[in-house]
């Protein structure tokens, strides 16, 4: 027996409760891993051969945990855990990093950052919104107010769809119409449009009856002159067979400064003539007023998408996540921050929920998975076998001291 078995098994026992006591100490930092130290034992090596009698043990490597966290519930929207595989891309100034912490916030310059300032990468979305998956950016969030939009002015054209259902056994007006005197019409509506510079406008409907089946329609926009009369026919079953597709083309002048003549379709398809009383079922438009960014919310994909005071919402960028082939070949750079290496490989970069890729939930961080229980069982084993190594020396010591004393 010589001192370096004493000596080496002192050294690695230390390490390995320097380990345990990272473990413990990170025990409530969020994303936290877990890690274990790999022992092996040492021989000594000479031009015979290895020594069969080893000549103590070392640490070869500090292995990372990468299971699953607990997941907890907080009220910041940008509180992101990853339930699954995976790693946040974060940028800091361009060298990119990845991590499991998902303790996420808006700087002053509009970017998504973590606690340690480093910005959070994705893809971003094109003018009109859409995402485009491309190389992903540091996440900027547009705070700047959403512009208004005319009804009518949507890329599908929709303008204003109303679903409604004229009574049958309305009786038919000979009298001419007037829209001061309601005796000269049956029913009537009305529905909110916007122009180009988000004003809102009054539309109003006047419905007509004229004959079994025959319908005429006046509209009006906020009070003016009435336009028409627009002929609506129905079948014997009560469905309207015109005006073909259920269109009545609208245009109206208007004197706020936006675009004139406010023009857009009325959309009248799957409206009714039956035995019951009048009444709208639907409305719907595709316009609507300007709006400031109010809230955020992120969807399992990781889409971020914005809330906004006049009820629109939008898509303003989409988390991307990464996975690697070996994530104990990382390098831990502290703060919750880990580095690509030769040994990990290259990053597989997705949407979450996609490949081996996790899913996000939002308002909600993943705990550290250190097990307290099992950290301080390790804790008592790694002391008794220092105490054990301690020993070791200790009777090498009284072996050489009898040496010394013989006479």
């Amino acid at each position: 027996m010589s001192f370096s078995q004493g000596l080496s098994g002192l050294n690695v026992n230390a390490k390995a409760l320097d380990v345990v006591g990272n473990n413990i100490a990170n025990s409530n930092t969020a994303g936290f891993k877990v890690a274990n130290p790999a022992f092996a034992d040492v021989y000594a090596a000479s031009l015979a051969g290895a020594s069969q009698i080893g000549i103590g043990a070392t640490i070869i490597e500090i292995n990372q945990q990468f299971n699953q966290g607990n997941i907890k519930t907080t009220s910041n929207p940008l509180d992101l855990a990853i339930n699954g595989q995976g790693f946040y891309r974060v940028s800091n100034n361009g060298t990119i990093t990845w991590t499991r912490d998902g303790q996420f916030h808006i700087d002053k310059d509009g970017y998504i950052v973590n606690n340690v300032g480093y910005r959070l990468t994705g893809y971003a979305t094109d003018a009109a919104g859409n995402i485009v998956p491309s190389t992903p950016v540091e996440i900027h969030i547009d705070t700047a107010d959403l512009q208004p939009r005319a009804t009518g002015a949507s890329p599908a054209h929709t303008g204003l769809q109303i679903g409604l259902n004229l009574d049958s056994r309305a009786d038919v007006i000979t009298a001419a119409f007037d829209i001061s005197n309601p005796a000269t019409y049956n029913s009537s509506t009305s529905a909110t449009v916007y122009d180009s510079l988000g004003n809102a406008h009054l539309l109003n409907l006047y419905f007509r009856k004229t004959g079994p089946g025959a319908w005429d329609l006046y509209t009006s926009l906020d009070g003016g002159a009435a336009t028409g009369p627009t002929v609506l026919t129905f079948d014997a079953s009560g469905a309207l067979t015109s005006p073909a597709n259920g269109i009545v083309p609208q245009s109206h002048a208007i004197t706020t400064g936006a675009t004139t003549p406010l023009a857009f379709d009325l959309n009248l398809s799957g409206s009714t003539q039956y035995g019951s009383l009048f009444g709208v079922n639907s409305i719907t438009q595709d316009g609507y007023a300007s709006g400031r960014l109010s809230g955020l919310t992120v969807a399992s994909d990781g889409t971020i998408q914005g809330r906004y005071s006049n009820g629109q919402t939008r898509d303003l960028a989409q988390v991307v996540l990464g996975n690697f082939n070996n994530p104990n070949g990382l390098l831990s750079l502290g703060n919750n921050q880990w580095a690509e290496t030769a040994e990990s490989g290259q990053a597989v970069i997705g949407v979450p929920g996609s490949s081996s890729l996790g899913v996000i939930q939002s308002s909600a961080l993943e705990e550290s998975n250190v097990d307290l229980t099992e950290e301080l069982v390790k804790l008592i084993t790694f002391q008794r076998a220092y105490q054990a190594n301690a020993q070791t020396i200790r009777t090498q010591d009284q072996i050489q001291q009898t040496l010394v004393n013989l006479r």
